[in-house]
């Protein structure tokens, strides 16, 4: 897999990779990321992959991200209590 472009975002790190027919998007903000992979040949090359990366595709990876904490953070509460005999 090699990185073929980063863009820059003041909140997340925004790369993209190219690797076995595919463009895989990863975005991380913090200890979480999310990646999302697309077949080559479903784009035009890669401006159209960065063009798919909008403020409204990046204002819902955000509340994902707000999720995953929250998820992570219960079963981190919760990870004594849910051990059985």
């Amino acid at each position: 897999m090699r990185i073929v472009d980063t863009i820059p975002h003041e909140r997340f790190k925004i790369q993209i990779f190219s690797y076995n027919g595919k463009y895989t998007v990863k975005i991380e903000l913090g200890q979480f990321e999310q990646s999302y992979k697309i077949g080559e040949l479903d784009v035009m090359g890669l401006a159209d992959v960065k063009a798919m990366i909008s403020d409204e595709f990046l204002a819902n990876c955000l509340k994902r991200f707000v999720e995953m904490r929250t998820d992570w953070n219960e079963s981190f509460k919760n990870k004594n209590t849910n051990i059985t005999n």
